[in-house]
């Protein structure tokens, strides 16, 4: 399917001081899971924990849960590989939530900046900007991390060589979605 637009995230890692967030541009065609994928890859990320999206739902406004379904949630989950991300980001419903890990409870702020016309000759997704490393995937949440940073962490010798300020948005690699697992 060729595509005609683009969707320019920003992607803030909430409670991380300082900030540590991605910028990305994914086609309008993407779904959730694809989403979730190129979300994991900007960040540095493997994916091997549970997710889900909280968004808008465009009729009434109220807030859906988008995931991997699961029989035995309190709430209803809509499978993220059928639910396509442009109907439910517009310039007007901008905004969402991307939790991965409910362990550790990574929460994302997720903010749709821009809607582009597709560039020739670029291969999306692409990540744009972004600022510091993400936080290792299992350093205990966001407390883990500022633990680590600080110097106090029971991870510290696992995370010797992770430095918080590095980040090149050179060296982020997105995979096909549809070669990942579900």
């Amino acid at each position: 399917m060729e595509i005609e637009r683009v969707y320019q995230f920003r992607i803030d890692l909430k409670g991380t001081k300082p900030p540590v967030w991605r910028r990305i541009l994914v086609p309008e065609s993407y779904s959730f899971w694809d989403l979730h994928i190129a979300i994991q890859d900007a960040m540095g990320w493997s994916g091997y924990h549970l997710y889900e999206f909280e968004v808008a739902c465009p009729p009434h406004g109220l807030k859906v849960r988008i995931g991997i379904p699961d029989e035995d949630s309190a709430w209803e989950i809509l499978p993220c590989w059928k639910e396509a991300i442009a109907d439910y980001f517009s310039p007007r419903r901008s905004v969402g939530l991307y939790v991965y890990d409910f362990g550790d409870n990574w929460e994302h702020a997720l903010r749709l900046e821009r809607i582009l016309p597709r560039e020739s000759g670029v291969r999306y997704p692409v990540c744009i900007a972004g600022r510091r490393a993400c936080p290792p995937e299992d350093c205990g949440g966001v407390w883990g991390y500022q633990e680590l940073l600080a110097g106090e962490s029971e991870f510290q010798k696992e995370y010797e060589d992770f430095d918080p300020e590095r980040f090149d948005v050179g060296q982020v690699v997105f995979r096909d979605p549809r070669k990942v697992p579900r």
